[in-house]
């Protein structure tokens, strides 16, 4: 799942709204909403992530979160190196291979340092 998909499914639910009605507002399949839920489908298009915004109603903060979490959201990530230092192409080998090896709390703190917490 994605963070744009976790966040996407807890809207959804705390709306009381399924997939098959949202499916139909949106002018999607239900099955293209839950593949995007589940991470399955690349990052929304902004034109698909403002009628989101608009059928959830969102305002200012939650607009801003949910633009930021699709523009992060992509599931199938290439990471291209050239030209940067082999320590870098060496931490986006490593982050490949190692990625799904990783406990939650390993993930969070990556996280922080790479966010500049």
């Amino acid at each position: 799942m994605t963070p744009f998909g976790e966040k996407l499914r807890r809207l959804r639910r705390d709306r009381g709204a399924n997939q098959k009605e949202m499916a139909e507002a949106l002018g999607v399949s239900a099955a293209y909403l839950s593949a995007l839920e589940h991470g399955h489908r690349g990052a929304p298009s902004w034109a698909m992530t403002q009628k989101i915004i608009g059928y959830f109603n969102l305002i200012w903060d939650d607009v801003e979160e949910l633009q930021q979490l699709a523009a992060g959201s992509d599931p199938r990530v290439v990471v291209d190196t050239a030209g940067l230092s082999p320590a870098a192409t060496e931490l986006a080998n490593l982050l490949a291979r190692r990625i799904s090896t990783l406990t939650e709390a390993e993930l969070e703190k990556l996280l922080r340092l790479l966010r500049y917490e």
